[in-house]
C-alpha cells in the first residue's frame, strides 16, 4: 500500500527535522559520523597533515644536497627520507585530498544528500587514517621503508633489505589502497545512480565526469599494485620465489605490476584537478565552458590511452624494439587528448571576460607549470633520450613538474575557490598573494635547477656527491628554493587560519558560480539540500540563487522528514529518470570497529602473529555482517511519495540498487587483480630464467571436483533467485549451497597440501596463488549465502526485496568463471611448460 504524503512543513521547521535526522552528534558521537560533509573534510585536513610531514621531509632532503660532500645525514637515514617523501606525497597525500574533495563537492553538484555508502565512507577514512599512521610512524622507530616508493625487487627482498621497512610499505600501503578503492566503488556508484532527477548523462557537471572516469581508473588501476604488494609479501615472510631469478621468479615482473598501477596514477591525480580547473575557469571567464563533449572524449581517450604507457617507465630494462616503438608512440599520443582541455580552458578565457582573483593566480600557475612538465614529458617519451636521461635529475623535476603543475596548483585554486563554501565566510586577501608568489618562485627555483643537473649526469637517489661534477651551485640554489617553497606553503596555511578566524561571513555564492553547490547556504547544512532538484539543462548552467531559495523552501522532491529516514534518490544512469528512493543508514561506531580490526590485522601480519591475523579477519569480516544487519525493510511498502506530485520504490525493491551495483563494480576490480594474477603466471613461464622448474605441479582430480563444485554452486543459486522471484521456498537449495561451498572449500584445502613445497620455484608459487585465490572466493561465497539465510530468517527478503540472495548470486557466479579459468591454468601448465622446454 502507499505510503500516505508526509506532512508540509515551514522552512524553519523543515530545517529543524533534517537536521535532527542528517546531523552528527557532538564529542564522542564524532566518531560515529557517517555524513559526506564530515566526512569529505576530515579526508581533506589529514591529507593536509600529511603534506606538511611529506614538505619537512622534503627539506631534510634539500639540506643535506645543498652542498657536495654533506654529512648532514647518512646513507641508511636518507634512503628513509626519499622514500618516505614519495610514499607520502603519493600514497597519503594525492589520492586522498581528491578523494576528500570529491567526497565533500559530488553529491552537493549532483543534487543529492549523500554518497551511496556513507559506513563505507567512514571506514575508508578510519583505514587511511590508520594505514598512513603505520607507515608514518614507523619513521619514529628508524624502520621506515628504504627501499624508494616503488620498492624495486631485488633491493626490497628479503636478502637485500632484512627487518620490516620494506614490510611496513606493503602491508600499509594495501591497508590505504582498500581505502582508495572503497572510494572509487563509491564514487563510481554514486555518480551513475545519486543524481538529481533530470540530470542524464549529458547535463551532469565536467567535474562529475572527471570523478566518474578517475574512479573507473583506481577500480582498475589499483588493484595489479594490491597484488603485486600482496606477492612480495608472501616472497618475504614466506619464501615464495616470485620475484627471485635463482628460482624461477623475475624481478621485472615486480616493475611490471607496480607501473601497471603507477602510469595510470599519474592522470589519475591530473583529471581530478583538471576537473577543478574545468568548473573553476568559466566562474572566472564568466561564461560556459567551451567544448564541453569534446573535453568528455578527451579525458575517456586519455583514460584509455593511459592503461597503454606503463612500460614507458621501463625503457632501460631490455624490451624489445617493437615493443619500445609501440610504448614511445603511445607515450607522445596522450598528449592529444591533454592538449584537447587546454586549448579548451584557454578558449574559455579568450570568449569570456575574465576576472582575476586569487584561484585565477594559481590556474595561471598550473598553466605555466603543467605545460613544462608536459613538454619534459614528451622528450622522456622518446627512447633516446630517456635511456640517456633515465634515474636522473631530470625526471625528478619533470615529475614534480607534471605532478605539482598538474595536481597542487589546481588544488590550491579549489581551496581559495571552495574554503568560501566550507567554513562560510570570505577569503582574505592580505596575505594570499605573497604566498603565492613565494610558492611559484620557489617551485621554479628548486626543480628547474633539477633538469640542468640531471643533463648533467647527476643520479637520482644518492644521498651526496663530490664537489667536482659541477652540480654544487645548481644544488644550492635548488636547496633555496625549497627553502622559499616552504615559506610559502607556511604563509598559505597562516592564510587559512586567518579566514577561518577573521573571514567575513555571506550568505551564498560568492563567486557567483552556476553550478548546484553554490544552491545551498554556506556552510552547507548537515543534509545539503531541504529537497531535492529537477534538472532540466545542464548542471554547470543554471541559477543557483534562485533555486537555491526554492530548495530551501521545500518546494523540489523530499521536501519533508519521513519516519527519521536518510532519504535521497536514485536515477537510471544514462536518462537521469527518477527511478527509487535510496534509504541510506544513520551514524554508527561499526566503521570505526571494522577499520581497528582491520588495522589490528596488518599490525599482527607486519610483527609475523599470523594465528592472532587470521583471528582479527575473521572478526573484521564478523563486524561487516553486524553492518547489513538491520538494513532494509522486513516489509514490502511498494510506490511512496516523494514530492512534486511523482511516487517511486524503495530501494530494497527495484532490481538496480546502489549495492548490486558496487558488487558489480567491486567484482570489476576484483577481476583485474586475478587477471593481473594470470598475467603474473604466464609471464613468469614465458620470460623468467630458471625454467623449467624441476618439479611441475599438474593439479589433480580434487582441483578438478572443485572447480565443478563452483559451477555447481553458482547454478544453484541462480536457481533459489529464481525461486524466490516467484515466491517459492528457496531455503532448501540455498543451505545446499552452503553444503557445496563446504565441500568445494575442502577440495581446494586437500589440492593446496598436496602441492610440492612453493618455495622450491616460482611455478609452485604461482600454482598455490590460483589455488589460494579460488578457496578465498570459494569462502567468500559460502559467508554471503550464509549472510542471505541470515536475512531471510530475520525476514528481510521477499519476492520484491532479493537483494542478499542476488548479491550471493553474482559472486558464485564470478567465483566459478575464475574457478574455471584458474584450474584450466593449473591443468595446463604442465603442457605449456613442455612446449616451451623445446623452444628454449
Amino acid at each position: 500500500m502507499a505510503d500516505p504524503t508526509p506532512e508540509k512543513l515551514s522552512p524553519i521547521a523543515l530545517h529543524k527535522a533534517l537536521d535532527r535526522i542528517w546531523r552528527t552528534g557532538p564529542g564522542w558521537q564524532r566518531l560515529s559520523a557517517v555524513n559526506h560533509t564530515v566526512l569529505g573534510k576530515r579526508f581533506m585536513l589529514t591529507a593536509f597533515v600529511f603534506f606538511a610531514i611529506g614538505g619537512l621531509l622534503a627539506m631534510l632532503i634539500r639540506a643535506q644536497l645543498a652542498t657536495p660532500d654533506s654529512a648532514f645525514v647518512g646513507p641508511e637515514i636518507y634512503n628513509q627520507l626519499f622514500s618516505m617523501h614519495g610514499t607520502v606525497m603519493m600514497f597519503l597525500f594525492a589520492i586522498p585530498m581528491l578523494e576528500g574533495l570529491a567526497i565533500y563537492l559530488l553529491p552537493k553538484m549532483l543534487g543529492a544528500r549523500d554518497l551511496a555508502f556513507p559506513r563505507l565512507t567512514a571506514y575508508g577514512y578510519w583505514c587511511y587514517l590508520f594505514g598512513g599512521t603505520i607507515i608514518v610512524a614507523s619513521m619514529l622507530f628508524g624502520v621506515a621503508p628504504n627501499s624508494g616508493w616503488f620498492m624495486y625487487t631485488p633491493l626490497s627482498s628479503q636478502p637485500y633489505t632484512p627487518g620490516i621497512n620494506a614490510d611496513i610499505w606493503l602491508l600499509g600501503v594495501t591497508f590505504v589502497e582498500i581505502s582508495a578503492v572503497s572510494a572509487a566503488v563509491e564514487i563510481t556508484v554514486s555518480v551513475l545512480k545519486l543524481r538529481a532527477p533530470g540530470m542524464s548523462l549529458d547535463r551532469m557537471p565536467l567535474f562529475a565526469w572527471y570523478m566518474l572516469v578517475t574512479a573507473l581508473m583506481m577500480v582498475f588501476g589499483f588493484p595489479p599494485l594490491i597484488l603485486g604488494s600482496t606477492l612480495l609479501e608472501l616472497e618475504r615472510a614466506f619464501d615464495l620465489p616470485f620475484f627471485d631469478p635463482t628460482r624461477g621468479g623475475d624481478p621485472l615482473l615486480w616493475q611490471h605490476l607496480f607501473w601497471l598501477f603507477g602510469h595510470p596514477e599519474v592522470y589519475i591525480i591530473f583529471l581530478p584537478a583538471a576537473g577543478v580547473l574545468s568548473t573553476i575557469i568559466p566562474v572566472f571567464a564568466q561564461r560556459q565552458i567551451v567544448g564541453y563533449h569534446a573535453i568528455i572524449a578527451a579525458i575517456v581517450a586519455l583514460a584509455f590511452l593511459s592503461f597503454g604507457l606503463w612500460v614507458h617507465h621501463m625503457f632501460t630494462v631490455g624490451i624489445p624494439h617493437l615493443a619500445l616503438a609501440f610504448f614511445s608512440a603511445a607515450s607522445a599520443l596522450v598528449a592529444i587528448p591533454t592538449a584537447v582541455q587546454i586549448f579548451a580552458w584557454l578558449a574559455t578565457l579568450a570568449h569570456g571576460k575574465p576576472r582575476f582573483d586569487i584561484p585565477m593566480l594559481y590556474v595561471t600557475g598550473f598553466f605555466l607549470v603543467f605545460v613544462i612538465g608536459g613538454l619534459t614529458g614528451v622528450m622522456l617519451a622518446m627512447v633516446p633520450f630517456d635511456q640517456q636521461a633515465h634515474d636522473s635529475y631530470f625526471v625528478v623535476a619533470h615529475l614534480h613538474y607534471v605532478l605539482v603543475g598538474g595536481f597542487v596548483f589546481p588544488m590550491l585554486a579549489a581551496i581559495y575557490f571552495w574554503l568560501p563554501h566550507i567554513t562560510g565566510r570570505e577569503t582574505m586577501h592580505r596575505i594570499s598573494v605573497p604566498a603565492f608568489w613565494l610558492i611559484f618562485v620557489g617551485f621554479n627555483l628548486t626543480f628547474f635547477m633539477m633538469h640542468l643537473t640531471g643533463l648533467m649526469g647527476m643520479p637520482r637517489r644518492i644521498y651526496t656527491y663530490p664537489s667536482n661534477f659541477g652540480w654544487d651551485w645548481l644544488n644550492l640554489l635548488s636547496s633555496v628554493g625549497g627553502f622559499i617553497l616552504t615559506m610559502g606553503f607556511a604563509l598559505f596555511a597562516v592564510d587559512m587560519i586567518l579566514q577561518f578566524r577573521f573571514g567575513r561571513r555571506f550568505r551564498r555564492n560568492i563567486w557567483k558560480a552556476a553550478t548546484l553547490d553554490w544552491a545551498m547556504p554556506t556552510r552547507p547544512p548537515s543534509y545539503a539540500f531541504a529537497s531535492l532538484p529537477r534538472i532540466d539543462k545542464r548542471a554547470d548552467a543554471i541559477d543557483p540563487d534562485s533555486l537555491g531559495a526554492q530548495l530551501a523552501a521545500g518546494h523540489g522532491y523530499l521536501g519533508f522528514a519521513r519516519k527519521g529516514r536518510m532519504e535521497t534518490l536514485g536515477v537510471d544512469m544514462t536518462t537521469g529518470r527518477l527511478e527509487h528512493v535510496v534509504i541510506l543508514p544513520r551514524p554508527t561506531y561499526l566503521p570505526l570497529v571494522s577499520a581497528a580490526l582491520t588495522g589490528a590485522m596488518v599490525l599482527c601480519l607486519l610483527f609475523k602473529l599470523y594465528p592472532l591475523a587470521l583471528l582479527f579477519a575473521l572478526a573484521t569480516l564478523a563486524s561487516f555482517f553486524f553492518w547489513a544487519a538491520r538494513t532494509g525493510s522486513t516489509a514490502d511498502e511498494g510506490p511512496i511519495d516523494v514530492g512534486r506530485g511523482e511516487q517511486a520504490l524503495p530501494d530494497t525493491e527495484v532490481d538496480g540498487p546502489t549495492p548490486w551495483w558496487a558488487m558489480v563494480f567491486t567484482l570489476a576490480a576484483n577481476g583485474t587483480l586475478f587477471a593481473s594474477l594470470v598475467f603474473g603466471a604466464l609471464y613468469l613461464w614465458l620470460i623468467a630464467p630458471g625454467w623449467p622448474p624441476a618439479e611441475i605441479a599438474s593439479g589433480d582430480i580434487w582441483l578438478v571436483g572443485a572447480t565443478l563444485l563452483l559451477v555447481v554452486a553458482a547454478g544453484l543459486m541462480r536457481w533459489v533467485n529464481g525461486l524466490n522471484r516467484s515466491g517459492k521456498a528457496f531455503m532448501p537449495v540455498l543451505m545446499a549451497t552452503l553444503a557445496i561451498d563446504l565441500a568445494a572449500l575442502g577440495m581446494f584445502s586437500a589440492t593446496l597440501l598436496m602441492l610440492p613445497d612453493p618455495t622450491t620455484h616460482a611455478h609452485i608459487a604461482t600454482v598455490a596463488a590460483l589455488i589460494g585465490y579460488s578457496w578465498l572466493h570459494a569462502f567468500g561465497g559460502f559467508a554471503l549465502g550464509l549472510h542471505a539465510v541470515l536475512k531471510a530468517r530475520n525476514g528481510y527478503v521477499s519476492a520484491r526485496r532479493s537483494l542478499s540472495p542476488r548479491l550471493a548470486g553474482l559472486w558464485h557466479d564470478y567465483t566459478a568463471v575464475t574457478g574455471v579459468v584458474g584450474g584450466a591454468l593449473v591443468l595446463l601448465m604442465p603442457a605449456l611448460i613442455g612446449m616451451l622446454e623445446g623452444v628454449r
